[in-house]
């Protein structure tokens, strides 16, 4: 396009017009779509983000901290090779350490990849498919305008960069479905085990790349080959944890440390509506615990446990539940070193524990605990998102040290802002799953997918069929909070967006083989053309 149609347009018109964005999927080379079509699409929106970051930092010049920051930050100033969380990210705050210690440096990395990877999804969503102007107006709002990505690049988590390696993974299924090579096969596994050891959500990853590949036109080989590279990759992964968790607390553990404490506080969950014989308990150690909880619930008043209220972790976080009681009465704690080793000491306990309880009574905890945690799912609580740095002026010294800070006091425009501004993307994602389930069902009740390629039928089904194992995970053995679901609303939206428009288009398609619509005049044509504007 020329410089003097953009003049002529304006650079909101040439965002969401038809011109650079074709509705049809484009026949050419990715390479010319991106470098003929949008190059000059693309300078805006990388102008609009970098000025919407430097505005961001102005109001937040400090990153965002909680207690896992500091735990990612600990991991990575001892240089630890199992911790709490998986360690992949605090590798990398090490590494990024190495070459800068800016926490703004780090802040816009964060948000440069996650912005990347996002418009590498875009790019690829609009030159494969159908897509009306409605969709590419929503789409480019949410992925480039959205101040949730803001917030979460300004947090030291691994949220950001782990939304952007599951971006690029599910945007080379994609690739993998329409044009599979070699690069497409090595990158999906490769990007799933870098994702694993940032967060354990992606164990179902390699489920999903093997449907992907199994729906792909390629050699029976080459699918196997690419089933079999991120389980190639995870194990060693998975041995190297264990043996370093071996080493810090003195027994293999995998996932390492939280695992198990995850284990037990969802079971606990029930432990008030079961009768258990602690007879039968697996070990001395478990009926210790079984005692702990049985006098939790005798004595401590239901107004100063309402469970409901948290995210279901409330057995993790509180000092005197009975996991956190059992660790102190065994383990002094002595320092943060001490506290990540009695930790692990304690979870291979609670994850017998918590095992032998959902085993034997899995209907009291799929009323008791699942039920809470899908009421997470569809409505997930904003959490730390709520306000800024806990609400606190000060951040604890390992930061100040990491960082180079010359004092621990912190600033920002607001506290509470990003509570505002965040209230309604809980029910945002509920309104993305409702969408996505009504135009799935209006697709199959109307039998469209007769209408459909192979290729778009194949991106629905990897699509359901993540939705249903990122569900499933989430609601069984997680906690459930908007951060983690930040991933499942973007390709929510867009799929859901791409049913609404394959069936629109099937109608107008209906319509006029049926005579119901008829151009017969140039006016006819530059007055449906101003409607598609």
């Amino acid at each position: 396009m020329k410089d003097r149609n953009i003049d002529r347009l304006g650079v909101d018109k040439y965002l969401f017009s038809n011109v650079h964005l074709k509705q049809s999927p484009s026949v050419g080379t990715f390479r010319a779509f991106i470098i003929s079509e949008n190059k000059v699409y693309i300078l805006i929106i990388a102008s609009l983000i970098l000025a919407q970051f430097i505005i961001f930092k102005l109001m937040y010049p400090f990153p965002d901290f909680f207690s896992d920051s500091y735990s990612y930050l600990f991991a990575a100033y001892r240089h630890l090779n199992a911790n709490i969380w998986p360690i992949g990210y605090s590798k990398f705050l090490a590494l990024f350490h190495s070459l800068t210690h800016s926490s703004i440096a780090l802040n816009f990395f964060q948000y440069f990849v996650l912005e990347l990877s996002s418009l590498y999804f875009y790019l690829t969503i609009i030159y494969f498919y159908h897509t009306g102007r409605n969709t590419r107006i929503v789409l480019n709002l949410f992925l480039f305008f959205n101040p949730l990505a803001l917030y979460l690049s300004n947090y030291v988590s691994s949220d950001a960069i782990f939304i952007a390696i599951s971006i690029l993974w599910f945007t080379q299924l994609l690739w993998i479905i329409h044009r599979p090579n070699a690069f497409h096969l090595i990158s999906q596994g490769i990007l799933i085990f870098i994702a694993f050891t940032f967060r354990y959500n992606a164990f179902y990853y390699p489920i999903i790349s093997a449907i992907a590949l199994i729906l792909s036109r390629q050699r029976v080989w080459v699918k196997l080959a690419g089933m079999a590279l991120p389980i190639i990759l995870i194990i060693p992964f998975v041995m190297f944890s264990s043996q370093a968790t071996l080493k810090l607390v003195g027994s293999r553990q995998f996932p390492p440390i939280l695992g198990g404490w995850q284990w037990g506080n969802n079971a606990l969950y029930m432990r008030e509506f079961v009768n258990v014989d602690s007879n039968k308990l697996p070990s001395n150690e478990c009926r210790e615990l079984d005692r702990l909880a049985r006098n939790f619930f005798r004595t401590v008043p239901q107004s100063d446990r309402d469970l409901p209220a948290y995210v279901a972790n409330f057995f993790i976080r509180q000092p005197e539940a009975p996991l956190k009681r059992y660790m102190l009465n065994h383990y002094k704690i002595e320092g943060d070193m001490s506290e990540v080793i009695a930790w692990g000491k304690v979870s291979p306990v609670f994850k017998d524990y918590g095992l032998y309880l959902i085993r034997n009574y899995p209907f009291a905890f799929a009323r008791h605990y699942l039920l809470i945690n899908t009421k997470n799912y569809f409505l997930p609580p904003l959490e730390k998102l709520e306000i800024y740095n806990l609400g606190m002026d000060e951040l604890l010294p390992l930061a100040a040290y990491w960082f180079d800070y010359p004092n621990l006091e912190i600033r920002s425009i607001s506290k509470g802002l990003q509570g505002v501004l965040l209230f309604l993307y809980p029910t945002l994602f509920l309104l993305f799953n409702a969408y996505y389930a009504y135009n799935l069902v209006l697709f199959a009740a109307r039998r469209k997918f007769r209408q459909a390629s192979k290729s778009f039928m194949s991106a629905q089904v990897i699509m359901f069929s993540f939705m249903m194992l990122n569900f499933s995970f989430s609601v069984f053995a997680n906690i459930i909070v908007i951060r983690y679901q930040v991933f499942p609303m973007i390709i929510c939206l867009a799929f859901s967006s791409l049913l609404a428009d394959f069936l629109e288009k099937i109608h107008e398609t209906d319509a006029k083989s049926e005579g119901r619509i008829t151009i017969q005049t140039p006016i006819d044509n530059a007055a449906l053309h101003l409607r598609n504007m």
